[in-house]
């Protein structure tokens, strides 16, 4: 069955600023995705006498019946909403179940008074826990300031102190300044640039030129349109190159020419 779509349809949400008004087919809730706990007891004595005050009874001539098959109903609900239940609580209801069978029983002819009422100990438990938790809840109403806070007051008889402002001259200003121009430079940044003329590169240009067939002016290898930076890398490609013998440099004689070529 389709959910009806149309202007008087209210959306069932808004997702993303668009109004949803049918549920998704793929959508999933989870059996236990909402739980409500309208009540929270502190033990089982705290449940017998919420169960007790709700109902107006009579602390001293308690109906254990109808008691209990409320507390069981209690105990039975928490556990059906998967709340992990303190061992005392079924020690209270084994307890209850105990003083409802001995009710049940006929007495003995010569039982009489509190003392043959099974109901007493559990009255007597009941009544010592009233006053804890009365005594426990007219402290907390108690101020904390005197109960839990405690104020320091200190009272001071000397005058107070007259602080002198200390006067900054100029040169005391100069000098902060130049402390702190100091502090500049160490924040300075030292860029490293990568040099445009590579001398393996310049190797590879001069091998390109050269063979081992036939000799090469030595002043061919420079270029003079480069400047001093592209002469000394020539020339330190030059030398690289002597020092890994791929080149042969010769001379006829004394202050001739220098010729070199490709090592074979």
């Amino acid at each position: 069955m389709s959910t009806p779509t149309g202007p008087e349809t209210a959306p069932l949400a808004v997702v993303r600023g668009e109004n949803l008004t049918r549920l998704p087919e793929d959508l999933y809730i989870p059996p236990d995705a909402l739980e409500v706990f309208l009540e929270t007891f502190s033990g089982p004595l705290d449940l017998l006498l919420y169960l007790i005050r709700k109902q107006n009874l009579d602390i001293l001539d308690i109906p254990i019946a109808e008691v209990t098959r409320q507390y069981m109903g209690y105990v039975e609900l928490m556990q059906a909403i998967k709340l992990e239940l303190a061992a005392e609580y079924l020690v209270m209801a084994a307890m209850l179940a105990e003083i409802k069978s001995r009710m049940l029983l006929p007495r003995p002819a010569g039982a009489e008074g509190e003392e043959a009422d099974p109901r007493a100990e559990l009255v007597r438990r009941l009544q010592e826990y009233e006053r804890y938790r009365g005594a426990a809840e007219s402290l907390d109403q108690l101020p904390r300031v005197g109960r839990e806070v405690h104020l320091v007051v200190i009272e001071n008889d000397q005058p107070p102190v007259k602080r002198i402002e200390p006067n900054v001259s100029l040169f005391e200003l100069m000098d902060a300044f130049k402390e702190v121009l100091v502090r500049a430079e160490l924040y300075r940044h030292h860029r490293v640039q990568m040099e445009p003329l590579s001398v393996r590169e310049r190797m590879t240009r001069i091998l390109a030129k050269i063979n081992s067939d036939a000799f090469v002016s030595f002043e061919d290898m420079f270029d003079l349109n480069e400047g001093r930076r592209g002469l000394v890398v020539t020339f330190m490609a030059v030398l690289e190159l002597l020092k890994e013998s791929l080149v042969v440099v010769v001379q006829q004689e004394p202050f001739a020419p220098i010729h070199l070529k490709a090592a074979a």
